[in-house]
């Protein structure tokens, strides 16, 4: 992960919760999983670990994060622990796992940041890895507006991408449920939320009044991380009627 690219930028001050929906959408989606004992669940980009923590409070039968950046890797296995979790680092596109192995697959914030193709593969990798009847979760960035201009969304994903210093490429609601249905899904459970990730009443229902207080403090004191929070929180309210959080739960059919 480039140290430019927002969320590393937010988890170096101490932002535990970096979904564009935040804690309310990861907990819809896990809610929605149904996560059981005897389930055998694979995260796609755990970062620093929030959700992985949430799933583990489950229980499943095994847990296998595969992780792309190697310092967020080393700093899961302190969360991710027991005899059947584990860490992978490596791509999620090319994920080794046995086909057809998986109960449950969730991915949040990384389709959004590739281009369709690419997209695509990961969905494809989700679908087989997962049993017939699997459930795979989805988390990313959304187009608001339904039928949006090719010229309008190369101007958003544009002014994404340069002040994010990642390739994000959000979808419309109905775009994020055709790619999924291509690829072999049936879309169970749709949700949407305001992008809010930086506003202040977001960032204390996400983080506490406590780890907010610790992260305001931090970031006082970082001029160069407050710098680049303060554009991406005025990017984000100036695309606030073009972008949202989805959260999306589809079965393998």
């Amino acid at each position: 992960m480039d140290e430019n690219e927002w969320p590393w930028v937010l988890s170096k001050v101490g932002k535990k919760v970096l979904r564009p929906g935040g804690r309310e959408m990861t907990m819809f989606l896990l809610d929605n999983l149904k996560i059981e004992k005897e389930d055998h669940v694979v995260e796609f980009a755990p970062g620093i670990g929030f959700t992985a923590a949430q799933i583990l409070k489950d229980h499943p039968e095994s847990y296998t994060g595969i992780e792309l950046n190697e310092e967020a890797g080393k700093n899961l296995r302190d969360i991710v622990q027991g005899e059947n979790n584990k860490i992978i680092i490596g791509n999620a596109a090319k994920a080794s796992l046995e086909d057809g192995s998986q109960d449950k697959v969730i991915g949040e914030a990384m389709l959004t940041m590739h281009a369709d193709h690419r997209k695509v593969e990961i969905i494809d990798v989700a679908h087989r890895l997962l049993r017939k009847g699997g459930l795979y979760a989805i988390h990313e960035l959304c187009l608001v507006e339904e039928g949006i201009s090719p010229e309008a969304k190369a101007a958003i994903t544009k002014d994404l991408s340069s002040h994010s210093h990642v390739n994000t490429r959000p979808l419309t609601q109905s775009e994020w449920k055709s790619i999924l249905e291509k690829e072999g899904f049936r879309v169970k459970k749709v949700w949407t939320r305001p992008m809010m990730l930086l506003e202040p009443s977001r960032i204390i229902q996400d983080e506490g009044i406590v780890n907010t207080l610790s992260t305001v403090f931090k970031v006082l004191r970082k001029p160069k991380a407050r710098k680049k929070i303060l554009e991406m929180r005025k990017l984000f309210k100036s695309h606030r009627k073009e972008i949202c959080a989805i959260g999306m739960v589809a079965e393998k059919i």
